[in-house]
């Protein structure tokens, strides 16, 4: 979940135009929509056309949008913590922690409790009343670990 939300708060401060931290970002009045200020007002200077926002096309009768200090403040704090758009690359976030506790089955999530006598692994209660598992010898991992020593 980590990861998710560094993700998530990312992508709220990215501008949708330049893909960067916004800088001094402005609000559209009509749609409610964030961008730099450098950003929309290009993106409305090369519009030959009617003024539509950037993101979802909603047309913006004026060109009116207003300074969103809030989020620049946001963005700057963020700045301040040496965290960039790159920081936030689900290939550069560490590995997440390990959960404390039992360790988890890798495809029901469900605590390793149960040892699987024919195929010498751990199991857990989902895994042993599957198909697979159904009809096979389990014993409790601690007495399959104390019969091991």
């Amino acid at each position: 979940a980590p990861s998710n939300a560094a993700r998530s708060l990312h992508e709220e401060l990215t501008c949708p135009v330049c893909l960067e931290y916004f800088k001094d970002p402005v609000l559209v009045a009509d749609c409610g929509h964030n961008f730099c200020r450098a950003c929309v007002t290009q993106c409305w200077e090369e519009s030959a056309r009617r003024l539509c926002c950037p993101q979802c096309r909603e047309p913006v009768p004026q060109r009116l949008f207003r300074p969103n200090r809030s989020l620049g403040n946001i963005v700057q704090i963020v700045r301040q913590f040496g965290l960039t758009p790159r920081t936030f690359s689900p290939l550069c976030l560490p590995p997440p922690l390990p959960l404390p506790g039992p360790a988890r089955c890798a495809r029901h999530g469900e605590p390793l409790r149960l040892y699987c006598l024919q195929d010498r692994r751990a199991v857990c209660v989902v895994c042993h009343l599957a198909r697979e598992h159904r009809n096979h010898t389990v014993l409790p991992v601690e007495e399959a670990e104390q019969a091991a020593e």
